[in-house]
């Protein structure tokens, strides 16, 4: 398998620390493979497409049992915009669902931290997006690090879930880790199955603990979206069947800078960052990057 991430120059630091993140994630896949669960590792190789014309960097972030390949055609635009980007692989996916049961939003955060690190070596501007879970990180990243982004984009953000079990999941959660500390950990329930818009990509099943550590992750961030003042860009799904719509609403409303866009996009799936809908959430990210000149209009 391909276990090489394309480089910029050799000897530079962006491919020292390039070159650690595959050996990382080559490194876990093969302590993680699970035969019939596990993707082929090309889709959870995170990856780097550089401008050499541009010191604009985009910090573009997957979401929860996904894997970079998730918002590689939305990678692909940003690039052709003149754009370089780095997509990282958030810790324990593209391995094994037992992999992201074992992590936390913690875990996470260092992976987008890792990736931004790589970035600022070769980009003196940074935006940061991300696509469900990931645009909850991307939020995070940006009220952790208020100086550090030009701007941020969220789609999907999962403030609030529409699935009826989701309700439960603290419970649930509650209830494994009970079973486990008095050695019945087989009476535990710990994975929920996961109906996957791209099941080529997504595990077909989810950690009850990683459900629970998304929310956590964003009554978090819902405390602290005031605190954001940075150009935002938020996009929703109208009829989202996982993330509640009124989360996106939610979001704009709450975040404290007047420099806030938001848009619908009439769809009935989660994942819109992928096909032929994607290009409605592409032109709508390309219109927020042009007003605050980050793109050149197109010609």
């Amino acid at each position: 398998m391909n276990t090489t991430l394309p480089l910029t120059k050799p000897g530079k630091a962006t491919d020292i620390l390039l070159a650690a993140e595959s050996a990382l994630f080559i490194k876990e896949y093969e302590k993680n493979y699970s035969v019939g669960e596990s993707k082929p590792p090309d889709i959870g190789m995170p990856f780097f497409l550089h401008s050499p014309g541009s010191d604009t960097g985009v910090l573009l972030i997957h979401g929860l049992m996904a894997a970079p390949e998730e918002v590689k055609e939305w990678a692909i635009f940003l690039h052709e915009k003149g754009l370089t980007v780095y997509t990282p692989r958030l810790s324990g996916h593209g391995t094994s669902s037992k992999d992201l049961s074992a992590r936390n939003y913690n875990d996470w955060l260092d992976s987008v931290d890792r990736g931004h690190a790589i970035l600022k070596t070769c980009c003196k501007k940074i935006l940061v997006a991300g696509f469900s879970t990931g645009a909850g990180l991307a939020l995070q990243s940006v009220i952790l690090k208020p100086h550090d982004f030009e701007a941020v984009i969220a789609v999907s953000a999962p403030l609030r879930f529409k699935s009826f079990s989701s309700r439960f999941a603290e419970t649930l959660n509650g209830f494994n880790l009970f079973c486990n500390y008095l050695g019945v950990g087989n009476l535990a329930r710990e994975f929920m199955k996961n109906d996957a818009d791209n099941p080529h990509i997504n595990y077909l099943r989810c950690p009850v603990s990683s459900f629970v550590q998304v929310k956590k992750l964003m009554k978090k961030i819902r405390k602290s979206l005031p605190d954001i003042f940075i150009p935002a860009l938020v996009i929703q799904a109208k009829n989202d069947p996982k993330v509640a719509p009124g989360s996106g609403p939610a979001i704009f409303k709450l975040l404290g800078t007047d420099k806030k866009h938001f848009s619908w996009i009439d769809y009935n799936m989660h994942g819109i960052v992928r096909g032929e809908i994607a290009i409605e959430v592409f032109k709508e990210v390309e219109s927020f990057l042009v007003v605050y000149g980050m793109i050149n209009p197109a010609t």
